[in-house]
């Protein structure tokens, strides 16, 4: 089985849970694999410090619903344990009428009274990926400041959609003895059982800024935090009846079950596994891809680093920030999203990666750019106190930081060929980010709309194409396409590396 992390709201302590779980069956030795739902970057980046093992998001909007079950299968075929973190609340989704359906979705509704025509406001929630994987759902409910309203929540939350299995509550940030037992009262009459218990504390508190959660390896005392967190989880959760919740039911392998030591950007002595659809294309491609993966640049999807790995990439994974040295012999640059604004200064001040960078673009070299990677390119990063921080230089505008927050799932079409899609290519993403772009591209890559409201509202011009570089703002899960991450190593087998950078020891000579 296993069981889905819920929520009334964001904020109502799902991480803490989620995280908390985790620790405790790691310290007793077990092997967990986790998911999240939804396209979020950063509490994927906790799982996998406390488990050793890449977390895997489940989206069918980035993906698709056969893709969420198929994914969620095949990652718990070799573990003892598993559980699924939700997002937001519970039925915190997005909308669009119910008989819409994308052609690689079957015709779900989560919710049985709904009518022909009416709209879904669930789709992609942590309800609908429960429904999706018949999974029971661990309610988490922040008691702060409730007393007996705790059973109207539990019970319309339970109620609201009857498809859906509850098997208990987890009661978060309770203050005090005398405050359990008035919600205890409250809750006897509905039956649900209560399996965690979690009393105020801000000691276990993760800090968050402008995008939610600090990343982990930003965090130098995480793992002190963890360590109280597993402890805080030994005493608060009833595991005589959670473990075998837990407990990850195996389907005896088949398709995707095998295992391979990946070559990923995660700690070492993590194991990922072969992607099914994958493995019919074969190895196609011997090329080498250099990665940006350091504090700036750590957004990545696991199963898009799969996906160039299976189809024969072997990926150099190197660092902008600190890195003195442009890697070796690359055919490809992909630069994933993070927080550039943060270390704008360190990126701007690495002089001799900007312009190896810049060189290897202007050469022809595929460069693949997403969100905080796009802000890297630009001409200037303007961060929250406006100073100007030069960039890259190869996108002729600025990322200039606002208080503004763009936010949401996109529907966009390829207007052009580039690196990774062929025009008219329709693509599924997210945005996410406080930067805006003070110049807009004159040769855009994208028409983009909300999810949803396309031909309601009027489509956007989005996406940079220079030279071989595709560099947006969409956030791209390949789960469901892997003919891009193909059609990448396609452009990057094709690309001559050779002499791209000149004599380097004659040019660390002129820089020093």
């Amino acid at each position: 089985m296993t069981l889905v992390i819920a929520g009334e709201r964001s904020g109502a302590g799902k991480t803490t849970v989620t995280i908390a779980l985790l620790a405790y069956l790691i310290r007793r030795g077990l092997n967990v694999q986790s998911f999240k739902v939804g396209p979020d970057y950063i509490d994927p980046m906790f799982h996998a410090f406390v488990t050793g093992r890449p977390c895997r998001n489940l989206d069918p909007v980035l993906t698709s619903e056969s893709y969420v079950k198929k994914c969620f299968s095949r990652h718990i075929q070799d573990v003892d344990y598993a559980l699924v973190e939700g997002v937001m609340g519970l039925f915190d989704g997005v909308s669009r009428r119910t008989q819409e359906s994308r052609s690689h979705d079957t015709d779900t509704r989560i919710n049985s009274r709904k009518e022909e025509g009416n709209y879904d406001f669930s789709f992609a929630s942590t309800a609908h990926v429960a429904y999706l994987l018949n999974l029971p759902v661990l309610f988490v409910i922040d008691c702060s400041r409730l007393s007996g309203s705790v059973a109207a929540i539990a019970h319309g939350f339970r109620s609201f959609n009857p498809d859906l299995k509850f098997a208990g509550l987890v009661l978060n940030r309770v203050a005090s003895d005398r405050h359990l037992e008035l919600l205890q009262d409250a809750l006897k009459p509905l039956n649900l059982p209560i399996l965690g218990v979690l009393r105020r504390d801000e000691a276990v508190t993760i800090p968050d800024r402008h995008l939610g959660l600090i990343p982990a390896e930003e965090l130098p005392n995480l793992h002190g935090a963890i360590d109280k967190l597993a402890d805080l989880a030994a005493v608060s959760f009833d595991w005589e009846q959670l473990l075998p919740l837990l407990a990850a039911t195996r389907n005896g392998g088949g398709e995707g079950s095998e295992q391979l030591s990946g070559r990923h950007s995660l700690p070492s002595g993590i194991v990922t596994q072969k992607d099914d659809v994958v493995n019919c294309l074969g190895k196609q491609f011997g090329v080498r891809i250099a990665v940006a993966r350091d504090r700036a640049f750590n957004f990545y999807y696991q199963d898009n680093l799969d996906l160039l790995e299976e189809l024969g990439a072997q990926l150099v994974f190197w660092s902008p920030l600190d890195d003195s040295v442009f890697p070796d012999n690359v055919q490809g640059l992909y630069f994933g999203g993070g927080f550039p604004e943060v270390f704008a200064q360190e990126l701007s001040g690495n002089v001799l990666i900007r312009d190896a960078v810049r060189k290897a673009i202007f050469a022809g070299m595929p460069t693949y750019a997403e969100c905080g990677g796009l802000m890297y390119l630009c001409d200037s990063i303007v961060d929250f106190d406006g100073n100007y921080w030069q960039g890259v230089g190869v996108l002729e505008t600025s990322a200039a930081m606002g208080k503004r927050l763009t936010l949401g799932y996109r529907e966009a079409v390829a207007v052009r060929d580039s690196s990774v899609l062929t025009a008219l290519d329709e693509v599924w993403g997210h945005e996410f980010h406080r930067s805006h772009l003070t110049v807009e591209p004159s040769n855009p890559v994208y028409h983009s709309w909300r999810y949803g409201k396309r031909g309601e509202v009027e489509a956007v011009a989005e996406g940079w194409g220079v030279c071989q570089v595709h560099a947006s703002y969409l956030h791209l899960h390949w789960g469901a396409r892997p003919d891009i991450p193909a059609r990448f190593l396609q452009q990057c087998a094709d690309f001559d590396c050779k002499g791209v950078l000149g004599d380097r020891e004659r040019e660390l000579d002129f820089f020093i």
